[in-house]
């Protein structure tokens, strides 16, 4: 996650007010709060590519659409990250101003430096979240996603991996597919670099 801005531990109150008045977004984690990184060219435009995609499908349905900018409430008082992208169906979200808490699909597009945080310590803690039917792990440097989705069985999810361009990337609990080619739009691929 980075290093802490703070030595003294904050409420997710105070943390919620000293957020309000900064323009650098930081991530919050039981008391410690965390800016966030810029990312390359590429993290942006899949970004909103993947925002783009779903949001063609899922505001139709009533759903909202969210990037970068929206926390997600992970544990009340806890946690507090910025996905890259998220959808909400749920009802609760529409009244809400800052925060959804009842995602339905998330999406972190992965650096060489995020890649533990996004795979392992954000997976842990998503995984607590009773809407969450799918998490999707965009690769910048290679068109590529992999995508964990709930099953019927508690605490049992499938692990799915779509590497080919002409692959039709499955959201079937959501009835909704869409090309991997159509995420990867206008992507030219990098060598993974040191700092992203």
């Amino acid at each position: 996650m980075g290093e802490a801005l703070q030595t003294t531990h904050l409420t997710a109150e105070a943390y919620f007010d000293w957020e309000a008045h900064n323009e650098i977004r930081h991530e919050y984690y039981r008391g410690e709060v965390f800016a966030m990184a810029g990312g390359t060219l590429n993290h942006n435009e899949l970004i909103g590519n993947m925002r783009r995609l779903l949001e063609d499908e899922f505001r139709r349905r009533g759903c909202r659409v969210f990037a970068e900018n929206v926390k997600l409430e992970v544990l009340r008082n806890e946690y507090y990250p910025y996905p890259d992208v998220m959808v909400t169906c749920h009802g609760m979200d529409q009244r809400e101003r800052y925060v959804v808490r009842y995602p339905s699909v998330l999406v972190e597009v992965i650096s060489k430096n995020s890649d533990y945080q996004d795979r392992v310590f954000k997976w842990e803690r998503y995984q607590q979240l009773p809407s969450l039917q799918y998490y999707l792990l965009v690769s910048q440097y290679e068109p590529k996603v992999e995508i964990y989705g709930r099953t019927d069985e508690p605490n049992f999810w499938t692990y799915q991996v779509y590497d080919t361009p002409e692959q039709m990337v499955e959201l079937s609990r959501l009835e909704y597919s869409f090309p991997l080619s159509a995420l990867y739009e206008n992507i030219e691929f990098l060598a993974p670099e040191s700092n992203d």
